[in-house]
């Protein structure tokens, strides 16, 4: 209390000197509402305020995005307001109740708000379709082909006796073997050929969560590892003359959306690296299939694309760099081109009765598979 009052006051002495009061706190429910508890506690509340009381949102913190929220203030929002505090009321109603039966029946110091309870209620709902599943054995069949010397390729049976195979019609391996030994005295011949057009579109820039699942799947990193890390590439890194410096936007978001300058940006540098057929037309544009998602803020990118991960090598430590070049290239990599590819599947008879497949592809047009994949 006696820190928070230190704050308070503080607050309350610089207004003193100052013509306005900017309430820039987070675009969501709890931003809102810290805005409005720092008016009560300034005494600032309900028509009291001595200077102009202006709320000021920005999704980016970049010079133009916070140049352009104050340029656009406006009041506190009573309506995001009541929706934190309801939200709270959650917290009270179901931790206060659900937490001492854990440090019961657990251990003691567990939490089990609104968010914790769902997640406890999804684990036992998967833990008991785990203890109900009934293992039952089956068995795949392939074929190593091979035209001429060097050439191998493999093919999966996928029907049977003019019937498509089921995933447990080889139930075992005595099944399996016997199959083997038909086949093995087969007849081999092509019997189709199917060329087609597919394309494959980039993923969305990084949210927090698809930021620690693709750290850890490229570069081993934890998700503690992850945050910590992200967190220096947001707070600055010294660059130089150009002092310290933001790398990434905030890195604590669910949402897949880049403002308009990234958007730029990205065409621009696409256009200079890559080539003109490298970038898109318009810009691509991605949807949260995530249900409530809180989209406070843009996706995590760097905050000036710019700033390519080999100009930055010589002033960041491996694992910053490393990190920095992920989200740097999956950012571009999202607006540019989708990659072509010609998709060859062939159908191989082994007669009598069997049919197996065989399917590959090859790039024509690598699209944004030339920076990551």
């Amino acid at each position: 209390l006696a820190e928070s009052k230190r704050h308070i006051d503080a607050i309350r002495k610089a207004l003193k000197e100052s013509d306005r009061l900017l309430l820039a706190t987070d675009p969501d429910r709890e931003g809102e509402a810290i805005s409005w508890h720092l008016l009560a506690a300034l005494g600032l509340d309900r028509g009291k305020a001595t200077v102009p009381v202006q709320r000021v949102v920005f999704h980016e913190i970049t010079k133009q995005a916070i140049l352009h929220a104050v340029a656009h203030p406006r009041e506190v929002s009573q309506e995001l307001v009541d929706a934190q505090q309801a939200r709270s009321i959650l917290d009270y109603l179901v931790g206060f109740t659900l937490s001492p039966y854990l440090w019961k029946k657990i251990r003691y110091g567990l939490s089990a708000g609104r968010v914790q309870s769902v997640a406890l209620r999804l684990i036992c709902e998967r833990e008991k379709e785990i203890a109900a599943f009934i293992e039952q054995e089956y068995w795949t069949l392939a074929a190593r082909l091979a035209k001429s010397a060097g050439q191998e390729f493999t093919a999966s049976l996928i029907q049977l006796d003019g019937k498509r195979l089921g995933k447990f019609d080889v139930p075992d391996a005595a099944r399996a073997e016997a199959l083997k030994q038909r086949f093995v005295k087969a007849d081999w011949r092509v019997a189709q050929v199917t060329k087609s057009e597919k394309k494959r579109y980039p993923a969305p820039p990084f949210t927090t969560s698809t930021l620690q699942q693709e750290a850890a799947r490229k570069l081993g990193f934890s998700a503690k590892k992850t945050m910590s890390t992200a967190q220096k590439l947001y707070e600055g890194v010294a660059i130089g003359s150009a002092g310290t410096v933001g790398l990434i936007t905030y890195m604590r978001t669910d949402s897949v959306n880049l403002s308009n300058q990234a958007l730029a940006e990205a065409h621009e540098l696409i256009v200079r690296m890559f080539g003109k057929e490298y970038a898109l037309v318009k810009p691509r544009f991605f949807k949260n299939k995530a249900k409530n998602a809180q989209e406070a803020h843009e996706a995590i990118r760097p905050t000036d694309l710019a700033r390519t991960p080999a100009e930055l090598k010589a002033y960041l430590a491996p694992d910053l760099l490393k990190l920095y070049e992920l989200i740097w290239k999956r950012t571009v990599a999202c607006q540019m081109a989708e990659a072509l590819l010609d998709q060859t599947s062939v159908d191989i008879e082994a007669a009598p009765g069997g049919l197996f497949r065989a399917t590959g592809s090859v790039i024509r047009f690598p699209g944004f598979m030339k920076l990551y994949i």
